[in-house]
């Protein structure tokens, strides 16, 4: 088996883009996420992009395709909802584990096809843990400080499924994602950690935060330092920064993360920040720029992007990623 540790000593790992910017491409209708399967469900589809692993998996797989073609050394399932939360929304909930289980089959397929073309750039699959529509530490009413819409517990048990199904399905390590409360990502390392310990098996794990804006805090008001505190108590693969801010404006906080951590670095930028209409302008030559000041600075060890990323965007990253060398961490010394 081959071992990621093993590959990201040598270069800087590529993560994939976004799956939701490339499945917008599609313009896909609620027909189209409902397919003959869910043609008389009784709730509004359109929008679950997680259902479409089982609706429209021809279109996940050539979205995946595209970024190991672009030069991505790992993609992420498409399963960024893949809880009983989120899956609440559409009254899903029951799916989650095929959900995840299809969406990591699917991702492995594709890897297992591009490592075999070329064995000395392995590609690997990862598996995809979002943060849920609901936050452990915050209130969602004003009135009400004191109230939550979720507990540590029931987080706990809905990440437990969605890593039992990315297990089975065949993720090579695990992604906990987009955290903007910390207490939510405690819940998911937890789990993890549980089915760990059951099956008596060892899987990388990423935790990759999101600074919501120029106070440079996450949204549960933690800043860098406190928030690598919080998730430094397992044993990690690598921990970083996604979303919310483009490359350009990430970089001063990766900068912080990347002197304080043992652990390797990972970053995957927006590309820019969203104009009036909600869309990302930034081009994958302005991104590239932005990002090979990380590289220059030796702050990096797994890169990719966000919001608004296209395999385009990974292909100029991945260009320039072949230029330098991948940040040390303290594991290599």
């Amino acid at each position: 088996m081959i071992d990621i540790y093993q590959e990201i000593q040598k270069r800087i790992l590529v993560l994939d883009g976004a799956m939701g910017t490339m499945l917008q491409e599609y313009k896909f209708s609620e027909d189209d996420f409902r397919g003959e399967r869910f043609k008389d469900y009784p709730s509004p589809l359109q929008g679950n992009n997680d259902l479409l692993s089982l609706t429209q998996p021809e279109a996940i797989k050539t979205i995946h395709t595209k970024y190991f073609e672009a030069g991505a050394d790992i993609i992420e399932t498409n399963t960024f909802s893949g809880t009983t939360i989120a899956m609440a929304d559409y009254n899903m909930e029951d799916l989650v584990y095929e959900l995840n289980y299809q969406s990591a089959r699917i991702a492995k397929e594709v890897a297992e096809e591009f490592t075999n073309r070329d064995s000395s750039k392995p590609r690997f699959v990862a598996g995809s843990i979002g943060p849920t529509n609901r936050t452990a530490s915050l209130s969602p009413n004003v009135n009400k400080p004191e109230y939550r819409a979720v507990t540590f517990n029931q987080l706990r048990i809905a990440y437990k499924q969605q890593v039992e199904a990315l297990i089975d399905g065949g993720v090579d390590v695990l992604l906990v994602e987009t955290v903007f409360d910390t207490l939510n990502a405690k819940a998911a390392l937890f789990a993890i950690d549980e089915v760990k310990e059951e099956r008596n098996i060892d899987i990388p794990i990423m935790v990759s935060g999101t600074i919501t804006d120029a106070s440079g805090r996450t949204l549960s008001g933690q800043t860098v330092e406190a928030f690598l505190t919080s998730v430094s108590h397992i044993p990690l693969l690598s921990v970083g920064f996604n979303c919310a801010l483009g490359a350009e404006q990430l970089q001063p906080y990766l900068q912080r993360l990347s002197r304080e951590t043992s652990f390797y670095t990972s970053a995957h930028p927006n590309a820019g920040l969203p104009n009036a209409f909600g869309e990302y302008d930034e081009t994958p030559k302005e991104m590239q720029s932005y990002i090979e000041n990380y590289l220059k600075d030796n702050m990096i060890n797994i890169i990719g992007g966000c919001c608004g990323t296209s395999p385009s965007h990974i292909k100029a990253i991945s260009e320039v990623a072949e230029k330098y060398q991948p940040r040390k961490a303290k594991a290599d010394e």
